[in-house]
């Protein structure tokens, strides 16, 4: 199957202080970069969206494999950069959708997510201590519903009318609810 990973990368960071998604990890690694390679380590194809005037994102996701297209209206929020990458993306027999500044998710957990999506779920999110989390994984029949989304709700609206159709996938990978909004959740 041709699952395609979306990592959603065009985020403005404005508690972080700084460009977080090009901020290093401890191993040097910058954060956006693990979160591509963590997808990459699991699927194929990767289409990341970025906003407007990042290009030394687009150049280090680039070099990680991934496909870039740049947002025009990422401003708009997650939902037009989500739109924005699977308009990209075209057809596909599922989409993972991921964060870029979420660069703790074990590569396990993604696999997990997409062998459900493969076994033909039509939605699926990890589960940590009864958080739901990331990466959300969307059959392909939701192709067109997600390249309408628009605004800051991400694909929530695609999930509310969709909850009977959501899968949940327990797994012990609390890299699955951790995100990096503000320099002090790095240190968890």
């Amino acid at each position: 199957m041709r699952i395609v990973g979306i990592l959603l990368a065009a985020g403005s960071a404005t508690r972080f202080g700084s460009d977080k998604l090009l901020h290093p990890l401890p191993h040097g690694v910058p954060i956006a970069v693990q979160a591509a390679r963590r997808l990459k380590n699991v699927l194929g194809r990767i289409v990341a969206a970025v906003r407007p005037n990042a290009p030394e994102l687009s150049v280090l996701l680039r070099a990680e494999g991934c496909e870039v297209v740049v947002c025009e209206n990422a401003s708009e929020g997650m939902g037009a950069s989500l739109a924005c990458a699977v308009r990209a993306a075209g057809p596909g027999d599922g989409y993972l959708v991921a964060l870029a500044d979420m660069p703790f998710i074990r590569p396990e957990t993604i696999r997990r997510v997409a062998e459900r999506l493969e076994a033909g779920a039509s939605i699926v999110a990890p589960v940590w201590r009864g958080q739901r989390g990331h990466p959300v994984g969307f059959a392909a029949r939701f192709r067109e519903p997600l390249e309408r989304l628009v605004g800051d709700a991400g694909a929530r609206e695609v999930l509310g009318a969709e909850q009977g159709s959501l899968e949940l996938v327990e797994c012990d990978d609390p890299g699955v609810v951790r995100d990096v909004d503000t320099r002090a959740d790095l240190d968890g």
